[in-house]
């Protein structure tokens, strides 16, 4: 389908809508458990190899973990695919996983991507932050905290802070949609994109709290020493 064609229709749906979403999930974990908990081992052990490389290389570790959450979606590749097998009446398993992840190759490869300019860019911006506003050259990663905490100038937290939020925003509007969107229909990743930015626009209360639950359920992974994924 090519980008310029007609956007699908978009529901409204309420706002505990993400509730359900998340009974539907489980519901499905329960009946496919081995995929699931394979995928939540590859982001748990992933998670520990950013921690270890940050440890190292501090300067990394804004980018790394903004990186690991804008792409959550395309690690959820393989769970949309089982979802969507489950919905059809079939039994998934590995192998299903496995030919999500080729039929999908090409857009998500491209969409992965542009996340990683992403994340790219928030490192850049965060470090252009700290020059101007900062005291100097941050020598570690907590004197870098500090710097954003309490700089000389009261702006820079509260502007870090608000561009992240801009950023994370765009990403998940981008992506809450278009992933799943790519494997359950032959379309391109510009149609799936803007349809995602309408989904999330014809429904921002819902989405508000979809993404709340997901920042939610990712911090308190995180306190877990990622064992909560």
């Amino acid at each position: 389908m090519s980008p310029a064609a007609p956007l699908p229709r978009v529901r409204h749906v309420s706002a505990a809508q993400p509730l359900a979403w998340l009974a539907a999930g489980w519901r499905d974990f329960t009946q496919v458990p081995g995929p699931g908990l394979l995928h939540g081992a590859f982001v748990t052990f992933g998670g520990w190899a950013i921690v270890a490389v940050t440890l190292h290389f501090w300067q990394l570790l804004p980018g790394a973990l903004s990186g690991f959450v804008l792409v959550g979606s395309i690690l959820a590749t393989g769970l949309y695919e089982l979802s969507r097998r489950l919905a059809a009446g079939a039994h998934p398993g590995f192998a299903d996983v496995l030919a999500a992840w080729r039929r999908g190759t090409r857009p998500l490869v491209w969409l992965g991507v542009g996340l990683a300019a992403a994340g790219t860019l928030w490192v850049a911006l965060t470090a252009t932050l700290l020059a101007v506003f900062g005291r100097g050259q941050p020598q570690g990663l907590m004197d870098a905290v500090r710097m954003l905490a309490v700089a000389d100038s009261a702006l820079l937290f509260p502007l870090w802070l608000t561009l992240g939020g801009l950023g994370a925003s765009v990403v998940f509007m981008v992506t809450v949609v278009s992933v799943p969107l790519l494997l359950d229909r032959h379309v391109s990743l510009a149609w799936a994109v803007r349809a995602s930015v309408l989904a999330v626009a014809e429904n921002p209360i819902a989405m508000g709290v979809w993404a709340s639950l997901i920042m939610l359920a990712t911090a308190l992974s995180m306190a877990t020493l990622m064992l909560g994924f």
